[in-house]
């Protein structure tokens, strides 16, 4: 994929923001925070029915529509424009991501078709206690019964992991890291509620007991699968953070040029010209360095790794800088709670911590530039 879109994705994307337009906008999302699933179901079936969001980068094999990463990043930069409420990210790029990734034509077979038709909320339960995302941190112990394998232990921290019907697990047996499908309405498997700042993201803390798996991939093999998706999820998380940090910059623009202070727009003046230049130049980094990492997962790139913590590390701190900076140009009224840059502010911090932060991330461009 070269670092410009073709006419279809422009298309894409000109569908994609005028749905989301009529069913993401600031009263759908508002409505969402106080829900008890947190997304509308509804929208959740329209977007699988009308546009096929879900499938969109499934392959034709799996009932997929067959499409790239760069449509799915397309999809994902108008998700992250709109706050769209949904599972998306945790189905579509963590679940989906890992369950081809992994090789196992069975799991896929029976997983993807669901998830492409919008039937299957699917997420990854990876990180544990310390909050880390790296190997190391897994170990919840997945032991043999049979032909399948049980499961003891809490997952925190997982997204949509209440709202889930398949959770891609992460556990270690004596081979080492390995993956398992285990069905989140089953047995053994109990979904608590998380508090969470970003209130458009739902997390949840999972506590299995006993709770039956089954194996997906190669036993011993789940990291060298993880490592690839959580690069791919990083860039993802890229391409969406660079979405929402467009529109916050859009619409403070918009607001200095309407709003007077001493009988005069107040982005007249040169210091909020200076800072709103600096904002967008920040923006565009963060979308050359999303847009880069997006042409190193379609090509396979061997620099992908690196190119997706770079895109990572840039994209949260310019989201969250943005943000905040809107707080401030807008004054008195963009601090209060009916003023949508508050949500945007919380979604670009809880982003920011999202696959690790820019500085677990810096951590990871020195390792593997062997600095």
């Amino acid at each position: 994929m070269p670092l410009t879109f073709t006419p279809e994705q422009e298309e894409l994307r000109t569908v994609v923001r005028k749905f989301l337009a009529t069913y993401s906008d600031e009263a759908q999302v508002r409505a969402q925070l106080d829900s008890d699933l947190g997304y509308d179901t509804g929208v959740w079936t329209l977007m699988a029915d009308q546009l096929g969001l879900q499938a969109i980068a499934i392959p034709e094999e799996y009932g997929g529509a067959g499409a790239g990463f760069g449509e799915l990043s397309v999809v994902l930069e108008e998700a992250g424009r709109s706050l769209l409420c949904s599972p998306l990210f945790s189905t579509v790029v963590l679940a989906a991501t890992t369950l081809l990734e992994s090789g196992d034509t069975e799991a896929a077979k029976e997983h993807l078709p669901g998830i492409a038709e919008g039937r299957t909320v699917a997420t990854l339960a990876l990180i544990e206690q310390d909050g880390r995302w790296c190997e190391d941190s897994i170990q919840v112990p997945a032991v043999p019964d049979g032909a399948q394998f049980r499961i003891t232990g809490t997952k925190p921290f997982v997204l949509d992991g209440a709202q889930a019907d398949l959770v891609i697990v992460a556990a270690r047996t004596d081979q080492g890291v390995s993956l398992f499908a285990v069905d989140a309405k089953g047995s053994g498997v109990e979904a608590r509620d998380l508090p969470t700042l970003d209130q458009t993201r739902r997390q949840a803390t999972l506590v299995l007991t006993d709770a039956p798996a089954t194996l997906v991939g190669e036993e011993g093999q789940g990291w060298h699968v993880l490592r690839r998706v959580l690069d791919i999820a990083a860039v993802a998380l890229a391409c969406e953070q660079v979405g929402g940090a467009a529109r916050v910059l859009e619409s403070t623009v918009d607001y200095v040029k309407v709003r007077e202070q001493f009988g005069r727009p107040i982005g007249s003046f040169q210091a909020v010209k200076h800072k709103l230049a600096d904002l967008l130049v920040e923006l565009e980094s963060a979308r050359s360095a999303a847009y880069y990492a997006t042409s190193a997962v379609e090509s396979h790139s061997p620099d992908l790794s690196v190119a997706a913590s770079i895109a990572k590390t840039y994209c949260s701190t310019a989201f969250y800088r943005i943000a905040a900076e809107s707080i401030q140009l807008h004054g008195g009224i963009g601090f209060t709670w009916e003023h949508p840059a508050h949500l945007y502010f919380k979604r670009a911090k809880g982003s920011e911590t999202l696959l690790g932060s820019p500085a677990f991330h810096r951590e990871l461009i020195a390792q593997r530039l062997g600095l």
